[in-house]
């Protein structure tokens, strides 16, 4: 990230602070009209994020609103292979990430390099990637799916064709496990849903038995056995709204709470932590990266812009694009 730092010196923005006294949303909103600038935000970052967001989605639904918006500008809330994805849909438009930091563990278990190797090694095998991954990555695909979509779109593929998934094995062995395939799995995890405490979640469950077990799929095949509902972020959020039950063990990254509280005062909505925690919480470092600050300051400055080369952004427009159409 030295590149990235110096580039910021060069501009002068260096640790430029928030001026006193400015009201950081009333002045977010009015860059964004200023602008033409929407914000988009994924549900996992912070709440006081959410709220000033224009979108709130999953990995699925930010794309969409991504491909639809006639902004001219996009500030990403959320991390940067979903920056990446923006960008890939709309290259005429500038899209903004608060922070480039902000990567992801499970695109960073997927270096493009060693993908390929692996997909050459398999000739005659389609490729499905799951969308959190880098663009060079997406490149390689010939499908993206997210958790909201990945069993649907398998499932368009005939029963025998020979599929590579990557990279969360534990979503893929799940998507095998509720299809009859057979993918051959890449071994890539995400840090925040495999820390998930099995002991911990029998633990809650002894203890509010009357409560449901919401689990998102890329968590671990021994704390998926557990759940009522297995799905996306947004399927979870949407059980949460319409199930009559009042009581929920959250087993996804706890940034999903906000909505789910604000959706549903009157219900209870507790966390499962992770093995090596004492606490309720199990967040992902990297989604903690975007701040209100720094929304403000990359707003008032148009950077960190992303760019993705024209060459891999012309080879992973046609998964996305798949991805999108077979989504309707």
């Amino acid at each position: 990230m030295t590149q990235i730092k110096d580039s910021w010196k060069a501009k002068g923005y260096v640790d430029e602070p928030v001026p006193q006294g400015v009201d950081l949303k009333a002045e977010i909103r009015r860059m964004c009209k200023e602008k033409n600038a929407i914000i988009l935000a994924h549900y996992y970052t912070e709440g006081v994020l959410q709220d000033i967001a224009d979108f709130v989605g999953d990995s699925l639904g930010l794309a969409q609103q991504a491909a639809k918006t006639d902004a001219d500008i996009i500030v990403m809330c959320g991390v940067h292979f979903m920056g990446e994805t923006n960008k890939i849909l709309c290259p005429q438009k500038k899209v903004l990430v608060p922070d480039l930091n902000a990567t992801c563990s499970l695109a960073e278990s997927c270096p493009a390099d060693k993908f390929a190797d692996f997909v050459k090694a398999h000739p005659g095998y389609q490729v499905v990637s799951y969308v959190n991954t880098t663009a060079a990555v997406k490149a390689l695909t010939d499908v993206v799916v997210t958790s909201s979509n990945a069993k649907k779109i398998v499932e368009t593929f005939p029963k025998d064709a020979k599929l590579i998934f990557g990279p969360d094995y534990n979503l893929g062995n799940y998507i095998n496990a509720q299809t009859g395939r057979q993918m051959l799995l890449w071994n890539g995890g995400c840090h925040v849903h495999e820390r998930f405490s099995v002991t911990k979640l029998v633990e809650l469950k002894k203890e509010h038995p009357g409560a449901k077990v919401l689990v998102h799929p890329e968590c671990r095949g021994a704390v998926v056995k557990l759940a009522d509902v297995v799905g996306s972020t947004a399927a979870l959020l949407k059980y949460a709204i319409d199930s009559p039950c009042n009581t929920f063990l959250v087993v996804t990254e706890s940034g999903i709470l906000h909505e789910m509280q604000k959706h549903c005062p009157d219900k209870h909505f507790i966390p499962v932590p992770p093995d090596d925690s004492t606490c309720g919480c199990n967040e992902c470092n990297y989604m903690r990266l975007c701040t209100l600050e720094k929304v403000y300051n990359t707003l008032r400055y148009e950077w960190p812009e992303i760019e993705v080369p024209a060459e891999v952004a012309a080879r992973a427009i046609k998964p996305i694009e798949r991805m999108l159409e077979l989504s309707k």
